[in-house]
């Protein structure tokens, strides 16, 4: 009963909410537009608004020394993620069969491992530094925190998932993946489809000013 409910009705629900709540929220964002500017541009908004977003890929060179470490484990969490998402090969096969109807090629198992390992280490350190760091723990939510600790423990019972012996694993990493469906578009997570219209926004308004950032 359990596992029916986990794989099949909770699935679906999660994803549906993930989906609708994410489009309204991007939908939101970009139908508040912004206050009309009488000032006469000094440079073209969109060259900025493009530019900052791929410029803020990387610290500004004040900050660099100090935030290296940070900076280098947010990588690795980052890229890790995303390679383990779409290229692990059992998010391949589930993917394929229950949303997009076609697969492609997936990493090795040894990649998967690996990138398993490095992002879980990039996170654990991310996490340790949110806790330690004063200026970040005062900065920090508890949604923040929340939502940290779910996508560790969603990588964690996946990878002990892997090992197939058991299929309660595959069920626990299974659900915390869908609590963290339902809770993406309402928590900090929501960034990762929002950072291009915040970016692009700031840049374009600053940019027309003349004010390269």
């Amino acid at each position: 009963m359990i596992a029916w409910f986990i794989d099949g009705p909770f699935w679906y629900f999660s994803f549906t909410v993930f989906l609708v709540a994410s489009v309204w929220k991007l939908v939101a964002i970009i139908a508040r537009g912004r206050p009309r500017n009488l000032a006469k541009p000094r440079k073209t908004p969109g060259g900025g608004a493009l530019a900052t977003i791929f410029r803020r890929f990387v610290p500004y060179p004040e900050f660099r020394k100090a935030s290296r470490v940070q900076f280098r484990a947010g990588y690795l969490f980052h890229l890790g993620l995303l390679a383990l998402l779409f290229f692990a090969a059992p998010h391949v096969e589930f993917i394929s069969r229950r949303i997009t109807g076609f697969s492609w090629p997936a990493m090795p198992h040894w990649a998967f491992i690996f990138t398993g390992e490095l992002a879980l280490g990039g996170l654990l350190f991310l996490i340790v530094y949110r806790l330690m760091n004063p200026v970040t723990r005062y900065l920090s939510s508890w949604g923040d925190h929340f939502s940290s600790w779910l996508v560790f423990l969603v990588m964690l019972t996946g990878c002990l998932a892997l090992l197939r012996s058991h299929e309660s694993l595959r069920l626990v990493h299974l659900f915390l993946a869908e609590l963290l469906l339902l809770w993406f578009p309402f928590g900090s997570l929501v960034h990762a489809i929002t950072f291009p219209l915040s970016r692009g926004f700031t840049g374009a308004v600053y940019h027309r000013k003349g004010v390269n950032l």
